[in-house]
């Protein structure tokens, strides 16, 4: 009769009747395992992978620019105002606000558990009823939907024959356009280079004798550089559509751009260096004048708040690349990558894409080595029981249900929204010793019993199938309750808040899911696996030598404390008191130190210091870094990136050195 027909007789219990149900319908339970690893596999290949959890709050940065406002004006007028009123916004703990030259962030961190696109748009409800609270021209924007730790990719686009202006273009207009349409990015943000800009210097002497105010050349420029419609008309029996081309293109357009008079007087706050005009003279004898008159427009750069530099040389035209809240950082980047591939053609010719900051590397190197330590102990555990059990069959048990129980809880951790990084892994590694117990003790039951059956004569010797049920019946119930209560022991794990639960949370669920799965295939396919691999002649336990050395080891220890339990107490309490003085000097880290490769160097300077005085600093800071002879390359940023997640000042420098 084949193995999957075989009747076996029911046990008494609940978990009884389980495991003999089982037994019954081999066939069925063979074929959910398989489903189930099936579905672990799709998990494990889809999972987001990370090297460390995201410890950031869930926030909402709110950005605001006023070019050329100093930091007090935007902190009464912007930060002060947003801050108050966003204190207001439903789920908010905190309000942060900061200001700086020409801009405004105010972080907006809500409670533990959020949801992030709620929390944005009740922002931006917030944002939407503050109409006139804000000086004209100022619009407050949301910043990206990223969290603290969302820059992932950093690169720069360098030449030998193309200038930064040139380069920054690419980056603006070619390079960030085509990443920011990749689903895992949220933002690219550019730092470094020269943005192209027309300037215009007015002549305050030549501005007054002509009669006019600055504001009446913003006003002019306002109104030249832009195309406008006029309708349409027919004309043969065609449609012909009237319009303006006045967008400025080139300094010529700027210099014959006609600037007319205003009436009124100059007030304080409208920028009147030129004064009023003189009552005596009539607004009508003022001739038309063109800016070129009254002003000097040259190309150049515009003023930058962000620097950077590549390994001393100077400055590098860079792109950080923002990751979307709760997306595969690993994806993204490959994504990333290979995008770069199918730009390279689009670029200026010799111009190429260096990788100044990668955390693919780490979290390659993390999850793969925390992988590699998982297949070393499933391993151990393979040796050590065809070691003790003396039986290539049995280990194979063991062997086999370790992986389908991690796939069992990669799938739990897939569908719950649970990345794979050092911490989640980590409980994976933590419960391997503890899931193979189960499957270990009803093999070398199961051996018991069929050792025994194999002692007796062949006319009484019961159905094989029979055996199994009996041994697995006899300990699988307590097995299955003991990793039950090994599973409960990390609730109060669960009890953990804010970055304390953001960090050990996936260490636990990974953990209770991987027992979890493992009680439920104690009962479940271990049984299965016992009668279609336990065949044959079992060896009884005093065949091994192993076991035999160790019992005969065992046994004077076991005598001798028994016959002398107060002093074995003592000797353990003295133990136990020995590790006090150790404990109380060991110190303590909210992180343990992970070594990624990178070192990161940020000095301060003294707050004022100039943009000119704060790169030189940078390049003789990386220069000096450069020459280690482990480093192999060195990325400098003093400043701000054109992003809301970056609040650092021209007084704070950073230094990334990638180790060789």
């Amino acid at each position: 009769m084949d193995a999957f027909d075989t009747p076996v007789s029911k046990g008494p219990g609940g978990l009884a009747r389980i495991i003999s149900w089982s037994l019954e319908n081999r066939f069925l339970v063979v074929m959910l395992t398989v489903f189930l690893a099936l579905g672990g596999v799709w998990a494990l290949r889809t999972i987001p992978l990370d090297a460390i959890p995201d410890l950031s709050d869930p926030q909402v940065i709110v950005q605001t620019t006023w070019e050329g406002t100093s930091p007090q004006i935007v902190e009464d007028q912007v930060t002060q105002p947003l801050s108050r009123r966003l204190t207001s916004t439903p789920g908010a703990h905190v309000v942060r606000g900061y200001s700086f030259f020409g801009q405004s962030l105010v972080y907006v961190v809500f409670e533990e558990g959020t949801d992030l696109y709620w929390a944005r748009s009740r922002v931006q409800e917030m944002l939407s009823s503050m109409g006139g609270t804000l000086p004209d021209g100022v619009v407050p924007r949301l910043g990206p939907d990223a969290s603290g730790v969302g820059w992932v990719y950093e690169y720069g686009l360098v030449s030998d024959s193309v200038d930064n202006k040139a380069l920054r273009r690419a980056q603006d207009w070619i390079v960030k356009p085509s990443l920011q349409t990749l689903p895992g990015v949220s933002e690219v943000a550019s730092v470094g280079g020269l943005v192209r800009q027309f300037q215009v210097s007015v002549d305050p002497v030549a501005l007054r004798g002509a009669g006019l105010r600055l504001g009446d050349i913003e006003a002019a420029l306002r109104l030249a550089s832009a195309d406008a419609g006029g309708e349409s008309i027919e004309l043969a029996e065609t449609e012909w559509m009237v319009r303006t081309r006045g967008l400025v293109r080139t300094i010529d357009d700027l210099r014959d751009i006609p600037l007319q008079p205003g009436s009124k007087p100059t007030s304080p706050m409208g920028g009147g260096m030129g004064g009023t005009v003189p009552a005596s003279e009539p607004a009508g004898s003022l001739r038309s004048v063109r800016l070129s008159e009254v002003a000097t427009i040259v190309e150049g750069p515009a003023m930058r708040r962000g620097l950077t530099d590549l390994d001393g040389d100077g400055d590098v035209v860079a792109g950080i690349v923002v990751m979307r809240y709760g997306k595969n950082a690993l994806a993204t980047i490959e994504a990333v990558k290979a995008k770069f591939e199918e730009l390279k053609p689009s670029l200026p010719k010799g111009t190429r894409i260096v990788p100044l900051y990668d955390r693919s590397h780490l979290i390659e190197d993390a999850v793969g080595h925390l992988g590699w330590k998982l297949a070393e102990e499933m391993l151990i555990v393979a040796l050590v029981c065809a070691l003790f059990l003396f039986h290539a069959r049995s280990a194979l048990i063991a062997v086999f249900t370790l992986p389908v129980a991690l796939l069992a809880a990669f799938l739990v951790m897939r569908l719950q929204g649970i990345g794979a990084d050092l911490m989640s892994l980590g409980g994976m590694a933590i419960a391997i010793g503890a899931m193979v117990d189960a499957a270990i003790i009803l093999v070398e039951n199961a051996h018991k019993h069929l050792e025994h059956e194999q002692e007796k004569p062949p006319q009484e010797r019961r159905e094989h199938w029979s055996v199994i049920l009996e041994s697995a019946v006899e300990v699988g119930p307590s097995l299955f309750w003991s990793l039950l209560l090994i599973t409960i022991s990390f609730l109060p794990v669960f009890a953990l808040e804010a970055q304390e639960g953001r960090l050990f949370h996936p260490l636990a669920f990974t953990k209770t899911w991987a027992m979890a799965a493992a009680a439920a295939l104690s009962v479940t396919l271990v049984p299965v696996l016992m009668g279609m691999f336990l065949t044959g002649r079992i060896p009884s336990e005093q065949a091994n030598p192993v076991n035999r050395l160790l019992v005969r080891l065992y046994h004077p220890v076991v005598s001798g404390v028994l016959r002398h339990p107060w002093v074995t107490l003592v000797g353990a309490l003295v133990v136990l008191a020995s590790a006090v003085y150790p404990l109380g000097r060991l110190g303590s880290e909210f992180m343990p130190p992970l070594f990624e490769g990178d070192l990161l160097y940020m000095p301060t300077v003294l707050p004022g210091i100039s943009v000119t005085k704060s790169r030189e600093l940078l390049q003789q800071t990386d220069r000096m870094i450069r020459t280690v002879p482990e480093v192999e390359q060195v990325f400098g940023k003093s400043g701000r990136a054109e992003s809301a997640t970056d609040r650092k000042s021209t007084r704070l420098n950073s230094s990334h050195a990638t180790l060789s």
